[in-house]
């Protein structure tokens, strides 16, 4: 039998003055930002070189691969030292990069550089996710993982929006092999961070060494039998399933029914943006006493902002987006740090595994639907359904009185 509780190494410094997490944090923003800046260059030069169809092919190449490798990952990840795994990964990620830049100034791009690219940085991502996805519970207390999340997502958003902004610059001057470089080097101080200075606080409980489809078949039989667990994954697979389509679809199809024009969308993703950063650094001044039930009930609030995007005018529209931003921020956070702290270590990397699945796996079916509800009716009906299907679905973790009751705080405070 396996425990949840983490073996103690070495007794933590309090977060606010933990530097070396917040190092960490910093580190890993800058890789984000080295991320969005190689997607946007990515996504122009196969729109240069390629048709639509095929550019929106080599885009969305890394999904498929990651979903099919992505629960491999995870028994990996309850299995092996998460840090190597994570510096295992980043450096093939260094090389595929490098390999893409000398490519490029030998030949110019083809779609065969571009599909190569995409597949093996989602083979990566399917083993290095769930790793990095334990990562915090190895390094902060249960009590600090609400305030580790803030910060950390708060970090990853600002470096995102930073790394979109210059990448668009830097493939217009450096072109796919400047990008590339970029990335590289981001992905090189992570390499050298986790190696020189990240050193885990607590010991996670490991798996037995077994055969990988008999450690993913043991993963499924673990959420089966634990609710709480199995209630969480749930939450945070579908924690975009309802507002993703409504974001990445409806804003521009309300946009253009109501003829507001594309300055509109670009409004609105601004301020789901910003709610989003705003959400998430709230955490770490204004913390609910109950995590989960704080994170639950802001889902239902997503879910009448989603409703809200499918009706009135503009002004309110925009109002409803900058809620979902604050909602979303806020309750991924506090869900995240609850699933942390709560799911047996032997089981976290498996479990973070299947949380990402459920985005890879089920969110193209939704958008499909979202537009297909879209055309045949009135256009403010997917944004009730999913909107309504939302707050129906959060009624189930807030009647569990286990998440009623739940405090990631020390017993004593």
């Amino acid at each position: 039998m396996t425990t949840a509780e983490p073996r103690q190494l070495v007794e933590p410094p309090e977060f606010r003055r933990d530097a070396r997490v917040h190092a960490w944090i910093g580190v890993k923003a800058l890789s984000d930002a080295g991320d969005a800046l190689w997607s946007i260059a990515l996504a122009w030069t196969a729109v240069q070189i390629a048709s639509p169809a095929v550019a929106g092919l080599v885009v969305a190449a890394g999904t498929v691969p990651r979903a099919l490798v992505l629960v491999f990952g995870g028994v990996l990840a309850d299995r092996a030292n998460a840090r190597r795994v994570m510096m295992l990964f980043n450096a093939l990620r260094v090389v595929v990069l490098i390999a893409v830049a000398l490519w490029v100034l030998a030949e110019p791009p083809s779609i065969a550089v571009l599909l190569f690219a995409a597949i093996a940085f989602g083979v990566c991502d399917a083993f290095y996710e769930p790793s990095a996805g334990t990562i915090a519970r190895q390094l902060v207390r249960p009590s600090d993982l609400p305030a580790y999340g803030a910060v950390a997502q708060t970090a990853s958003r600002l470096g995102t929006m930073a790394g979109a902004a210059a990448g668009g610059v830097l493939v217009a001057h450096a072109g796919l092999g400047g990008s590339a470089t970029a990335n590289a080097l981001t992905f090189t101080l992570v390499v050298a961070f986790i190696a020189i200075w990240l050193r885990p606080r607590f010991a996670l409980a490991r798996a037995p060494r077994e055969s990988a489809l008999r450690g993913i078949a043991q993963g499924f039989a673990h959420l089966g039998q634990n609710a709480t667990t199995r209630t969480l994954v749930l939450a945070l697979s579908g924690l975009n399933l309802a507002v993703g389509p409504a974001v990445g679809i409806g804003l521009a199809l309300r946009a253009h029914e109501q003829h507001w024009g594309a300055q509109a969308v670009g409004l609105f993703e601004a301020l789901l943006g910003l709610g989003a950063a705003l959400g998430a650094i709230s955490v770490a001044r204004w913390r609910p006493r109950r995590e989960a039930r704080g994170g639950f009930w802001a889902l239902v609030v997503q879910g009448a902002a989603i409703i809200a995007l499918g009706l009135g005018p503009l002004w309110s529209v925009a109002a409803a987006a900058f809620v979902i931003g604050c909602t979303a921020g806020y309750a991924s956070v506090l869900l995240s740090a609850t699933f942390s702290a709560t799911v047996d270590t032997a089981y976290l990397g498996r479990m973070s595994a299947l949380t990402r699945l459920g985005d890879d796996c089920l969110m193209p079916l939704a958008m499909a639907v979202f537009g297909l509800i879209a055309s045949s009716s009135a256009l403010w009906l997917p944004f009730a359904l999913f909107g309504g299907g939302m707050m129906a679905l959060m009624i189930l973790p807030l009647r569990n009185p286990l998440f009623r009751a739940l405090s990631l705080r020390p017993a004593a405070a």
